[in-house]
């Protein structure tokens, strides 16, 4: 369901797709975080997305234009978990609130995997 804000003039209407796009870029700018994750469903495998599709590594849900996130995503091996989603989701919190100016009630980082680098 998309994002509706109505005002003197008409309204405005955000496409969950759009949502998506502002989370996936403003986690994706969070320190340890290596992509999203889209799950394949044939085989139940998650697999990292390319800059392009991350948006399908979020869900979105818009509830009396407040936003709920579920973000699927792969981290670096050796970070701090618990830091890593905190950072993500005040990241995501505040660029959703200040660039759509809905509320964001609930954003959940579900963690899906870890790359680990060979170097």
């Amino acid at each position: 369901m998309s994002a509706e804000i109505v005002n003197d003039l008409g309204k405005v209407i955000i496409e969950d797709s759009v949502i998506a796009s502002i989370a996936g870029i403003a986690a994706m700018q969070s320190y340890g975080i290596v992509g999203m994750a889209s799950k394949n469903a044939k085989d139940g495998i998650f697999e990292l997305l390319r800059f392009d599709f991350m948006s399908k590594g979020i869900d979105v849900e818009v509830v009396d234009n407040s936003i709920n996130l579920d973000l699927h995503v792969i981290l670096e091996y050796g970070v701090k978990i618990s830091v890593v989603a905190q950072n993500i989701i005040d990241n995501v919190k505040f660029n959703v609130e200040s660039i759509t100016g809905l509320r964001v009630d609930n954003i959940n980082v579900l963690v899906q995997g870890i790359r680990v680098d060979k170097k």
